[in-house]
């Protein structure tokens, strides 16, 4: 059977840089007082990244690449000489001053969402295959992508985010419990970027760190950025949105999936209470707020809630804007995000605005 993937990582890239290119785009600054112009690409966190910004010292490029590899070089589950690699081998490791940071705000967003986001579900993600981590998973063949009912069940029993003891920057997992950061990394490493380039100098920047889009403050003209959402059920976009000094998170279920011989689909956001890919008639969220780790973190935990759930979590903490593609066709989308939406004029959802109440 074909196996089939997709990487939103790559078309929320392609967006960026076709929104932030060239000649009189809606994403170029023009002007004689306008900023020189920097820019920095690389392959980091299993994604490209492409970062923009104006003004400041060309150096900041380099400190940013380099921020983000330290990162990575952290965080990452398959990198043998990383701390997180060595706290699911050994139980027990200290992290950097960033990295304990991170998790700590992780565990709080994970109860937070009452366990929706779980950074322990990786053995059930690594099960199904969704890692270059699982020595188990066989590429060729889809029937082997598919975990046994027992399988899961065993797994299912190491899932619970409150059983990571964290002591400042000492850091221990139960015997059997394995964590997976990569939810909240990249809107992590958005913050610390933008916060780089704020320290020196930089008020205009936009940053595509795949899936993920960080803006720091507006484009030199004074006006939002333009960033596009993807259609998850086609290759073009929903529409386009204006901001500034936000992030843009987006998380679906095409971004990446398999089809096995019986032509389920599978993709790749677990839900932590069923062990299985979370189905709860979402199909792609977008969160937009002012930091990117919480939008990291919401984009999936959301997903998993399903729309119900979703909307009164915006409802009960109204600190961020939301649009939720359903799979019967429906584009919710909260009032604040709406003001700033323009909508693709092939729109082949139902726009309905979420209230208060």
């Amino acid at each position: 059977m074909l196996q089939k993937w997709k990487y939103l990582t790559l078309l929320s890239l392609l967006t960026a840089l076709l929104l932030t290119g060239c000649g009189g785009n809606a994403n170029t600054p023009q002007g004689p007082d306008t900023p020189e112009e920097h820019a920095a690409e690389f392959f980091a966190m299993d994604t490209y990244m492409a970062l923009r910004f104006y003004g400041g010292d060309p150096a900041l490029s380099e400190e940013a690449e380099a921020l983000v590899a330290a990162l990575e070089s952290e965080l990452s589950v398959v990198k043998e000489d990383s701390a997180i690699y060595g706290l699911n081998h050994t139980g027990h490791t200290t992290l950097s001053d960033n990295g304990a940071e991170l998790l700590r705000r992780t565990l709080a967003l994970c109860e937070e969402t009452d366990g929706a986001l779980d950074i322990s579900i990786y053995p059930i993600v690594r099960a199904w295959g969704f890692t270059v981590a699982d020595p188990e998973a066989d590429g060729g063949s889809t029937a082997s992508r598919v975990p046994s009912p027992e399988k899961i069940a065993i797994l299912l029993d190491q899932v619970d985010y409150r059983k990571i003891q964290q002591d400042g920057n000492d850091v221990s997992l139960p015997g059997g419990m394995e964590i997976d950061l990569g939810a909240v990394a990249k809107g992590y490493a958005g913050d610390k970027l933008a916060a780089l380039l704020r320290a020196g100098g930089v008020e205009s920047a936009l940053l595509a760190l795949g899936g993920n889009i960080q803006a720091v403050g507006s484009k030199p003209d004074g006006t939002g950025w333009n960033v596009g959402i993807q259609n998850p059920e086609g290759d073009g976009l929903l529409g386009v949105l204006s901001v500034s000094d936000r992030a843009v998170v987006t998380s679906g279920g095409y971004e990446r999936y398999f089809t096995d011989e019986n032509g389920n689909t599978w993709w790749h956001i677990m839900d932590p209470a069923t062990g299985y890919p979370a189905k709860n008639g979402l199909i792609s969220v977008t969160i937009v707020g002012e930091s990117g780790l919480t939008c990291d973190a919401l984009s999936t935990a959301l997903f998993i809630m399903g729309p119900e759930k979703a909307v009164q979590f915006w409802r009960d903490h109204p600190d961020f804007d939301m649009a939720l593609v359903t799979d019967s066709g429906t584009l919710l989308m909260t009032a604040g995000l709406a003001k700033t939406f323009a909508p693709a004029e092939d729109l082949a959802y139902t726009l309905e605005v979420i209230g208060n109440d």
